[in-house]
């Protein structure tokens, strides 16, 4: 009996993304670029537009801890100390940092949800699109955790609103806006500083990871 002949599987990852990610691995492999805060950095960029690409927004904020991009989505939308959220499916880690935060969780179904939040790792990876896409206008933002790949703590928020962003990165040691300041020596949106800043900035070696977990995952039909 002949073999029968079987179409090959279409490859993990497209043509068209094959020199981003030749390019993402030579440059980490060869740098060894760990909390880069170049000008020119590729693999914290990288990560944004695929992550914007996958929820469909136009703003990314990465962070290097869930906690850290659930601050940055309260943040970004005034909830501060004394203010009431509500988070479906809290979990105990969400309810203790808002209670940190001085923050009271509500239930009320008339009160817009906070975010909505996707914990991604190796068993849902491929399912991602389909929970995006579930989640699609429930919040006025996504929160992403990616710390389930493997590669450390590392999550992210996105949204189609540039103020929520904005105030988000405003929240960073070396986020976007401290980035364009070093390097113009001009302050830039004072008016969005807050009182404190904190150490949520994400490594790039990480950022370079998780956006190859990303090109790679295959999708469920």
């Amino acid at each position: 009996m002949s073999d029968t002949l079987t179409k090959p599987a279409a490859p993990a990852i497209e043509k068209e993304h094959y020199f981003s990610l030749s390019f993402v691995l030579s440059r980490v492999l060869n740098s060894g670029v760990i909390m880069s805060i170049e000008k020119n950095d590729h693999e914290l960029k990288g990560l944004e537009k695929a992550i914007a690409k996958l929820t469909n927004t136009r703003y990314v904020s990465l962070f290097n801890s869930f906690t850290g991009a659930v601050h940055g989505a309260l943040w970004g939308q005034d909830i501060v100390y004394g203010s009431t959220a509500r988070i479906d499916n809290a979990s105990e880690q969400e309810r203790k940092f808002a209670n940190w935060l001085g923050i009271q969780l509500v239930t009320n179904p008339q009160t817009e949800a906070a975010y909505s939040a996707i914990a991604v790792d190796g068993q849902n990876l491929h399912r991602l699109d389909q929970a995006v896409r579930d989640s699609a206008g429930q919040s006025p933002v996504f929160v992403l955790d990616f710390t389930g790949l493997g590669f450390g703590p590392v999550a992210a928020i996105a949204s189609n609103d540039e103020l929520i962003w904005k105030k988000a990165e405003r929240l960073k040691i070396f986020g976007a806006f401290d980035l364009q300041t070093m390097w113009t020596q001009e302050e830039s949106s004072p008016e969005l500083q807050p009182a404190a800043q904190f150490n949520y900035r994400l490594s790039p070696l990480v950022a370079a990871c998780v956006k190859i977990s990303l090109l790679r995952r295959k999708q469920s039909s």
